[in-house]
């Protein structure tokens, strides 16, 4: 019988099928599935909740290049200790005595400065465009149906200063290749006429998109289940059993035993905690937002960042989302109906003719964004072990990056060349 040889031409033919876990089941977490199993691999799913709730349901649904400037910008740090005793402020950073939090923050001041925001702001644009054409891919070689608009981005400004300001982050996205410019209080009407905004000018990013996030996670979820995807729900793995430099199996809080080749952490705000099993000190924490959705015509058609009060709103698919708010308070999903309450208030201050409802408000909900101390995600594999990909600590950007994130992460397993450099977002550097 003659035997066939696999030289390494001949083996590339093959693709190698692997059994692949991946942790958490966020946009994240589903976007690794899709490219994954895309590549032929087995994938398990696991998450602790029922995956219909969290930053991946309630975010703003940005695909945002825009977004360049890191949160640990310069300033961002001596700001949030103004406003740490006012919990209705865009940042609030809550102190306390935790080992965790105080090496984090210490971190995060680090990565406050100028030369950061000029390396970080072309890797967050490569990511974010990356992102936007895998949406549209998606959308088109599935036939998905999910709302997807591209009609840019407001920064409504309601001071000089803050127009000054965002005309400055103008001049950046331009030089980066982004189309963006200056509109003008008349030109802002011309562009949005059915609704009374309360603007003396804007920033406007004609390169933003954004989407309806549930319809997105809906489709993506009812495709993985027909492709074999398994979803183990409501599932929370609490230990790891690790031999050398590699996972073995994970272990449910029910004592459900699960062994894969190659291990996937993208459970978000919680990653850092299952980090620490295999000696990783893994920088996070998880930034709490808002969100308040009214059914009522708004007449808004453009999303829009509303400069000074730092809050977002989006024209979603049958209804406005309303968003905002970076709370660092360690994981909790309590609401705050001050903060609440301030975001209802920052969307008539410049849409007079909005007023969210008593039954709006108390419908709000939260989700937990984990943040890296340097705004920047992790993403790769950490010496620490070898069948492991990191990928959370996006912050408020894991929409935006959501679907490159997934491809990468297939690359990094598949160990094919990577469709951007990710030097940066290596979970072992250092701060």
């Amino acid at each position: 019988m003659m035997k066939m040889i696999l030289t390494p031409m001949v083996f590339k033919l093959f693709k190698m099928e692997k059994n692949i876990i991946i942790i958490g089941g966020g946009i994240i977490g589903l976007c690794s599935a899709y490219f994954l199993q895309k590549e032929g691999h087995r994938v398990t799913v696991i998450d602790q909740s029922n995956l219909d709730s969290g930053a991946s349901y309630v975010n703003a649904g940005y695909l945002s290049p825009s977004h360049i400037i890191p949160l640990s910008a310069p300033g961002v740090m001596k700001q949030g200790l103004k406003w740490m005793f006012n919990k209705s402020s865009p940042l609030y950073i809550k102190p306390r005595l935790d080992l965790d939090f105080l090496q984090w923050a210490l971190a995060f001041n680090r990565s406050c400065n100028t030369k950061h925001v000029e390396k970080a702001a072309p890797a967050i644009r490569d990511i974010s465009v990356l992102s936007q054409d895998l949406f549209n891919a998606i959308k088109k070689m599935e036939d998905f149906s999910f709302h997807y608009d591209k009609k840019g981005l407001f920064m409504l400004c309601q001071t000089e200063k803050m127009l000054e300001a965002e005309l400055k982050m103008v001049d950046m996205a331009k030089s980066l290749g982004l189309e963006a410019k200056e509109v003008s209080n008349t030109e802002i009407k011309e562009m949005e006429p059915n609704v009374e905004i309360n603007a003396i000018g804007a920033a406007y990013f004609k390169c933003d998109h954004h989407t309806t996030p549930n319809e997105f996670m809906s489709e993506l979820k009812e495709y993985l289940l027909k492709q074999g995807v398994i979803f183990k729900l409501n599932t929370k793995i609490v230990d790891l059993n690790i031999e050398g430099q590699k996972i073995k199996t994970v272990i449910t809080e029910k004592g459900e035993v699960f062994n894969a080749d190659e291990f996937v952490l993208a459970a978000g705000s919680w990653s850092a905690m299952l980090s620490k099993k295999l000696g990783l000190k893994l920088l996070l924490q998880a930034g709490k937002g808002y969100r308040i959705n009214t059914m009522k015509p708004t007449g808004i058609t453009i999303p829009a960042i509303l400069a000074e009060a730092k809050s977002a709103v989006t024209p979603m698919n049958g209804f406005t989302r309303f968003a905002g708010t970076m709370e660092i308070a360690g994981i909790n999903h309590d609401i705050n109906k001050v903060r609440v309450e301030a975001i209802a208030q920052s969307a008539t201050n410049y849409y007079p003719n909005v007023v969210l409802t008593v039954e709006e408000k108390e419908s709000a909900a939260s989700g937990l964004r984990p943040v890296s101390p340097d705004g920047l995600p992790y993403i790769g594999k950490s010496s620490k072990c070898d069948n492991l990909t990191i990928a959370t600590g996006h912050a408020m950007m894991g929409w935006s990056m959501a679907t490159a994130t997934g491809k990468l992460v297939q690359e990094i397993i598949d160990e094919k060349p990577r469709s951007m450099a990710i030097e940066l977002f290596h979970p072992d550097r250092k701060f």
